[in-house]
């Protein structure tokens, strides 16, 4: 871990919380329980930052700093707030697209996912603020930079950019093999936004049953699914296709 993209120590953590700096994930030792260690759990719940109670031999090997059980990384970019940001997006004479990402964890696959996000003209990334994969130096290499060249918007649920996007009148599509309904059986020329999930469970329950359409990738192969940076890129680029 490089020390200029981390914070060491309970109080640092502390004091870079209220500072307001952009914490992408804290990693705490299991078993810890004096007061300073409780108002840094009290402060991370206040701020939904998302967190990992891990032994500490993961802290040792995440670093060698004095770090009292507790290691921060900061994220490299800012957030955008996202009302601001989908309200100037709305606006715009051109349909918006979205991509919301439920509960992706594998950094470099959301490096890559920026990456396609950012060649196919997606006019905003929306992330939950715990439990996805924090934006790290992994996740910035991986995107080639273009990190940098799209807003990213973290909320407290997806479902609150959910509901947001469809009370502006933006359908809101989820890629999930639990449907019979094909990506190419929607009409992407809309405001739309595409709903991504995790590596191993794809868009959660609850987010599926509020979506306005489910659609899914065809496979004639003896592989029944695929990465989820290609898979998006497979939407993306069906959306691509037919707005040009």
């Amino acid at each position: 871990m490089s020390k200029n993209t981390h914070i060491y120590g309970t109080r640092a953590i502390i004091e870079a919380i209220n500072a307001g700096k952009e914490i992408g994930k804290i990693y705490l030792q299991k078993g810890l329980n004096n007061p300073l260690f409780k108002e840094l759990e009290l402060l991370i719940r206040d701020h939904g930052i998302s967190t990992s109670y891990v032994p500490q031999e993961k802290l040792y090997k995440l670093s060698d700093q004095n770090h009292q059980g507790a290691i921060a990384t900061i994220s490299p970019i800012q957030f955008a707030d996202f009302e601001a940001t989908a309200e100037a997006i709305l606006m715009s004479e051109k349909p918006g697209l979205f991509l919301l990402l439920d509960q992706l964890t594998d950094v470099r696959n959301f490096g890559a996912i920026i990456r396609t996000a950012a060649c196919t003209g997606v006019d905003a990334i929306i992330i939950p603020k715990s439990g996805g994969a924090p934006v790290t130096d992994d996740t910035v290499k991986t995107s080639a930079g273009a990190i940098f060249n799209i807003p990213i918007c973290k909320v407290d649920h997806i479902k609150d950019a959910l509901f947001y996007l469809q009370g502006s009148g933006v359908q809101v599509v989820a890629a999930t093999e639990k449907t019979e309904d094909s990506i190419y059986d929607l009409d992407y020329t809309t405001p739309t936004a595409l709903v991504m999930g995790s590596e191993g469970k794809g868009v959660t329950a609850g987010v599926l049953k509020l979506v306005d359409h489910k659609a899914k990738l065809p496979m004639t192969g003896s592989i029944s699914s695929l990465n989820v940076s290609v898979a998006c890129g497979a939407f993306l680029y069906e959306i691509v296709r037919q707005r040009r």
